[in-house]
């Protein structure tokens, strides 16, 4: 009777001694090892005003630069979502010959790790037909380790006309 307790505490105890290594593995694989920029709203509606001052060099490359490599444009202009770099140059080539400048309506900003989003309605005026255009917009942006890009961009005319 004695050696049946024995076996059967042996067991017990080497089943407990494997379950708490399963849940500290498995915790373990959970853990996010990524150090998160601190960052506040005003410092990600300041992107909005970088990317905008770059639209006014007329430039496209220079508006490029602030997209991620591996990014997306979803324009207001045109119906071919913009993958490469060179794709969303081509769409700024043709954006920017109307010289156009945004202003932000209405915004909401949502912060996470070294990941965010910009998104509300936007106004473009363009200088060379005095026209302008509201839309919708939304900005997600990641964390380089060394600035904030456009990982992805979507933009629409607003569907109802005022």
């Amino acid at each position: 009777m004695k050696r049946k307790w024995l076996i059967l505490l042996f067991v017990v105890a080497a089943l407990a001694g494997c379950a708490p290594n399963q849940v500290a593995q498995s915790s373990a694989q959970d853990v996010r090892t990524e150090n998160c920029k601190a960052v506040s709203e005003a410092e990600i509606a300041s992107l909005f005003d970088r990317w905008n001052q770059s639209l006014q060099t007329g430039d496209p490359q220079k508006v490029v630069a602030n997209y991620a490599e591996r990014s997306i444009l979803l324009p207001t202009l045109s119906n071919k979502p913009r993958l490469t770099p060179a794709e969303k140059e081509d769409y700024f080539h043709h954006f920017l010959e109307n010289r156009p400048s945004g202003k932000i309506d209405l915004r909401f900003i949502e912060l996470g790790c070294n990941t965010v989003v910009d998104a509300g309605l936007y106004t473009f005026t363009f200088a060379k037909t005095g026209d302008s255009v509201s839309g919708r917009y939304s900005y997600t942006y990641r964390w380089n380790g060394s600035e904030w890009l456009i990982t992805s961009h979507h933009s629409s005319v607003m569907p109802e006309k005022k």
